[in-house]
């Protein structure tokens, strides 16, 4: 004897099959129909850029407006970009020779598209979106829980030298897998610089670089609202949601970051001399590294030197 329950749905079949397929392309094309942006500045940065470039195409950005901020007879991006330029994925804005100029690109960028575009990106050329189980940025951006999101702020895992002197072509990934100590191993929590993402159609002042503007709702990667309005967080999250942080590379490209100027300090002593003491805090302090930094700076770096004798004199103490 037939089961006549074990059948009842099997008329509805064709109908709930229908269903799906209906609610499935409806979904598809609402991917398609969100638009995402990035902004970005950029300045003796050719080697980097088609890298740049390519990992966002492949996370299905659809735009990449960047600022050329190179000196007036230097490098241009058109020489390593054509391609991307001629199939209007990339558009280059001149900001050549401007100096303290990141704001006012940001600004720029935003006030020009975000009537255009659902959601702006505002990254550096070294730092790379990392988002777990998604390769579609629209996909993660389309979720509900950012409907009340004006702005999504990610952490920086900053990355090490991986005790590397010296440039070579390599992707970043493979040259410098490891993370500098304070994020190595960590899952949540502890404090990390943030980079944020701008919803559009909100109509608003950006003030810097790191936040853009105050006062308006901010989300983690979870889309959790929480009060920012500083560089740093207590939100960190290092396996789902972050920026993988190229801040340093190689010693010789450090070299190179430092003495093309800062974008709010231009060429200061002082600062520069910081940013060295921060480059040896995240990486190891090697004579090698000194003497690259001594020799294309002209900085005394004797300090860092004393620093290598202690940590011998600990290390023989140990044994």
């Amino acid at each position: 004897m037939i089961n006549k329950k074990k059948y009842i749905f099997f008329p509805y079949l064709k109908s709930i099959l229908i269903v799906i397929f209906i609610f499935l392309i409806i979904n598809c094309f609402n991917y398609k129909k969100i638009k995402v942006c990035i902004c970005t500045i950029g300045k003796n940065e050719n080697k980097y850029a088609k890298e740049f470039v390519e990992y966002y195409r492949r996370y299905r950005v659809d735009k990449i407006f960047l600022y050329d901020n190179n000196e007036i007879n230097g490098e241009k991006f058109d020489d390593v970009l054509n391609k991307y330029i001629k199939n209007s994925f990339v558009k280059i804005i001149d900001f050549r020779g401007l100096i303290n100029s990141q704001i006012k690109s940001y600004k720029d960028c935003y006030k020009e598209n975000y009537k255009q575009y659902d959601w702006l990106i505002f990254f550096d050329m070294d730092e790379y979106i990392f988002l777990k189980d998604y390769r579609n940025i629209k996909k993660f951006l389309k979720n509900y829980r950012f409907n009340k999101c004006q702005r999504i702020q990610l952490n920086w895992i900053f990355h090490t030298d991986n005790n590397l002197l010296y440039y070579d072509n390599r992707p970043l990934a493979k040259r410098f897998p490891e993370r500098e100590p304070k994020a190595r191993g960590q899952k949540k929590g502890g404090i990390q610089g943030i980079k944020s993402i701008l919803k559009g159609n909100i109509l608003t002042n950006i003030t810097d670089v790191h936040i853009l503007s105050k006062n308006l709702t901010s989300c983690d990667g979870f889309g959790n609202i929480k009060v920012i309005q500083n560089i740093v967080t207590n939100i960190s999250d290092f396996e789902y949601y972050y920026i993988d942080h190229y801040y340093c590379k190689s010693t010789e490209e450090f070299i190179n970051k430092l003495t093309r100027g800062s974008v709010f300090y231009g060429f200061d002593r002082e600062y520069m001399l910081k940013r060295i003491k921060v480059y040896f805090s995240y990486n190891e302090v090697t004579e090698d590294k000194i003497q690259l930094i001594e020799n294309n700076t002209k900085f005394n770096l004797s300090s860092f030197r004393n620093k290598i004798k202690t940590n011998l004199v600990n290390n023989s103490n140990k044994i």
